[in-house]
């Protein structure tokens, strides 16, 4: 290692409490510092700077996906050819591309200049098509913004960037205004009453901050719906071990895209949730654990943490941000924490769970971005007002983030159960003729239009339609699109992000995407389609984290419901 590598990757290790924890970090750096690339010298860089074999980094390297153990062009072309990149025309843009370029998807041009893939979800499904450029995203993409591209590249220069959409908050909570140039800055933030809650916090006892977020009723806004305040009286009392925070940030399901506006756009609301809730918690160290591929969001983090630091916010709690590598099973909590840990990112066996044996083998919360950026209203308002906001049950903001075949596409800050009839009005309302609709991201249960009709955006709304909120992730789906297809394009994904460790999992995401590739390329047989339903049907529950039933819900529904559309395609 030369000196400038050694300080660096000091620095690195010295964020963390123990040194496996940076593995990751080290690896991203020293890939980066290598034109991209975790060559051998590399990996023998790593092993030595953490202290362990270079069979290990191998094992993580070859995990998670943004780990590039062979060469790579300068320029890696990744286009998010997942759900809502295709209900946007990305197939247009990869073919375009290829044609260009003179190579085929997974190749490199003759000169080393580009590389070009195919990748799943990238988090921009209100802006797709989409174009990842090594760490850079080129959003909105049409093929003559793509050929603008290519032709600035090739002379060594990069256009801006055009991540237009529309924006919606009819809560003014959770996002800002983006409008403003400083809208990142702590000066932005104070100026609009940013940093009071925390002041108030710090006058309260932790008890105190915790019975009124689990007043409120904050329900988690990762997914599942699981009361914030209930999940935090689960840590242990008078217990010697330290107590960890994790901020999942983790933001992978397709068609979800609501975290990333408010770290991008709103990163102190974020920072000051995470220093309340640290707080609450006795936690004196938290992490922010962020997709790898938001790697410019967790810059605008870093500078958000280091100026509340410098403005004496942060005197209780070092906050850290940790990049991942892309890996959608991280975003289940025990799969995240493993990561964090420094390992392959398998979820564990529960119990025990998080809480009591969590990172470290310690007390561990692990909390979504949006949930915890509700936690200053709570305290400076009260769960009172909180609760104002929103139906029984189901109360304060969300954001629901709005994609696919609509007029604009953007996010949407409501009240939760607004119906579903007032977000996709102002999305500008439905390209066409709506043939379904998935409001919670991809792993929820498609809607038929009818059945969408009169749905209210909550919990038990949703639930009761016999689908769920999930995350907010709302696609709609028009009349020119096949569901067999869709079905494809959404267990390509499942299948591509399945960790492994789990058989129903592994070999039934497997056989599934098999047998949806025969019918729709016309090999089918008409008992493949009872086959995929006796799959789906007996995968949910056989799996430890819940990437098995994320597949067998949705691909269930849309067999089950447009089955016709499948059996078409077998008869022909």
């Amino acid at each position: 290692m030369d000196k400038q590598n050694d300080t660096m990757i000091k620095t690195i290790i010295d964020r963390y409490p123990k040194k496996d924890s940076a593995v990751m970090p080290v690896m991203q750096y020293l890939q980066k510092k290598n034109n991209n690339r975790l060559d051998d010298r590399a990996v023998e860089t790593a092993a030595k700077a953490i202290g362990c074999s270079k069979g290990k980094i191998y094992g993580i390297a070859t995990y998670y996906t943004m780990f590039n153990t062979q060469p790579v062009g300068k320029y890696h072309l990744q286009v998010d050819t997942c759900v809502p990149g295709f209900l946007q025309g990305a197939d247009e843009i990869l073919a375009h591309l290829e044609k260009k370029l003179g190579i085929k998807t997974g190749e490199t041009t003759k000169d080393g200049m580009f590389t070009l893939s195919a990748v799943q979800d990238l988090g921009s499904c209100a802006t797709g098509p989409v174009i990842q450029v090594n760490d850079r995203y080129f959003e909105n993409m049409t093929v003559k913004k793509t050929d603008v591209l290519i032709d600035a590249l090739k002379s060594g220069k990069e256009p801006e960037n055009d991540p237009s959409m529309t924006v919606v908050s009819k809560c003014n909570i959770l996002l800002n205004d983006r409008t403003k140039k400083d809208c990142r800055t702590l000066a932005f933030y104070k100026g609009n009453g940013g940093y009071q809650s925390l002041k108030k916090a710090l006058s309260m006892k932790p008890d105190e901050i915790v019975a009124e977020v689990k007043e409120a009723g904050i329900r988690g806004r990762g997914g599942a719906g699981f009361p914030a305040g209930t999940k935090w009286t689960f840590l242990p009392k008078n217990d010697s071990r330290p107590v960890y925070l994790i901020c999942n940030a983790d933001e992978g399901e397709p068609g979800t895209f609501k975290d990333r506006q408010i770290m991008e756009f709103n990163p102190h609301l974020l920072v000051e949730g995470i220093a309340i809730s640290s707080f609450a918690l006795n936690a004196k160290k938290s992490f922010i654990y962020i997709r790898g591929e938001f790697d410019w969001i967790a810059d605008i983090l870093e500078a958000a943490i280091e100026e509340a630091k410098k403005d004496g916010q942060l005197n209780h709690v070092d906050i850290v941000v940790h990049r991942g590598g892309g890996s959608y099973v991280c975003g289940d909590e025990t799969a995240q924490i493993e990561s964090l840990e420094g390992k392959r990112g398998n979820p564990r066996v529960k119990p025990p769970f998080p809480a009591n044996f969590g990172l470290y083998g310690c007390p561990t919360v692990v909390n979504n971005v949006e949930t915890l950026s509700c936690v200053p209203y709570v305290i400076q308002n009260g769960a009172a007002a909180f609760q104002k906001i929103g139906v029984t049950n189901n109360f304060g903001p969300k954001i629901f983030g709005v994609s696919g075949h609509v007029n604009k596409p953007g996010i949407f800050e409501y009240p939760m159960g607004t119906p579903l009839k007032e977000i996709l009005e102002a999305a500008g309302g439905v390209k066409g003729k709506m043939k379904g609709v998935i409001v919670g991201g991809l792993s929820v249960a498609i809607l038929t239009a009818k059945e969408a009709e009169g749905l209210n955006m909550d919990y038990d709304s949703c639930n009761k339609a016999g689908t769920a909120l999930g995350s907010g992730g709302i696609m709609v789906v028009n009349d020119t699109v096949s569901i067999p297809e869709l079905a494809l394009r959404t267990i390509e994904f499942y299948h591509h992000e399945s960790c492994g460790q789990c058989v129903p999992c592994r070999e039934g995401s497997l056989v599934i995407e098999h047998k949806l590739r025969d019918i729709v390329e016309g090999r089918g047989k008409m008992e493949d389609i009872d086959l995929i339903l006796h799959l789906t049907k007996n995968i949910k529950g056989l799996t430890l984290c819940p990437t098995g039933e994320a597949f067998a819900v949705p691909i269930q529904a849309m067999v089950s419901k447009f089955r016709p559309e499948f059996e078409a395609l077998v008869k022909k």
